[in-house]
């Protein structure tokens, strides 16, 4: 819907050093520097401006999904293109700024882990700190991705269902599996999500399309 005469409900979220756009400077702004801060924000709006990287949309989604507030539409504006740009064909820069506000919503799959941090853009793989190769068997849906020792595995949204894909990395392998779930079985696996590592290497993980999906403003 386009909320060009209801612009009071909507929010812009500033993270990091990011300035607001032209053209949403006029709406209620919010400078986000800690995930948690994101909650004190939803307040009476039904659509977030997220100006900043694929980190920042992935926990601004991932409070959401916490929350059970998915039917909160979400614009993304970042600088330039991203993985999640790429992932769910959505502009960047003046032009996303542009759609932020005359955009209109429409569901898309939203893939998590089962920590319930959402995905944006790419997940990754790999090996331990203290490895080489990352050990183990991989499988989307019922089909094996990999069973031994690949260099990495890396996993991305669908714009559209089943939800996710995935590939080994570091092979010039162009070989990608399509399903709703992708598994982890491993001696130990560092995981990385939207750039970001996570502390402590694991031995399973899993990425999964969520039952609800998310509302992108394109």
């Amino acid at each position: 819907m386009d909320i060009g005469g209801n612009a009071a409900s909507v929010a812009v979220l500033l993270f990091g050093e990011r300035h607001a756009p032209r053209s949403v400077r006029s709406l209620p702004t919010y400078r986000v520097n800690t995930p948690g801060e994101v909650d004190a924000t939803v307040g009476p709006y039904r659509r977030l401006v997220v100006v900043g990287g694929d980190a920042d949309l992935a926990a601004v989604l991932s409070r959401l999904l916490r929350a059970e507030l998915l039917s909160v539409e979400v614009a993304y504006v970042p600088r330039r293109r991203t993985p999640a740009t790429r992932a769910y064909r959505l502009p960047a820069g003046q032009r996303a700024a542009r759609r932020a506000r005359q955009g209109t919503a429409r569901r898309v799959p939203l893939i998590r882990d089962e920590t319930g941090c959402a995905i944006v853009g790419a997940a990754h793989w790999r090996p331990a700190a203290d490895e080489q190769l990352l050990h183990g068997e991989a499988v989307v849906d019922d089909i094996v991705l990999f069973d031994g020792d690949v260099s990495g595995v890396q996993v991305e949204p669908t714009a559209a269902l089943p939800g996710l894909r995935a590939r080994v990395s570091g092979t010039g392998s162009r070989r990608w599996l399509t399903g709703r779930a992708a598994q982890l079985g491993s001696d130990g696996v560092v995981v990385v999500r939207d750039g970001e590592a996570m502390p402590r290497a694991v031995r399973r993980s899993t990425i999964y399309r969520n039952t609800e999906g998310w509302l992108v403003v394109r």
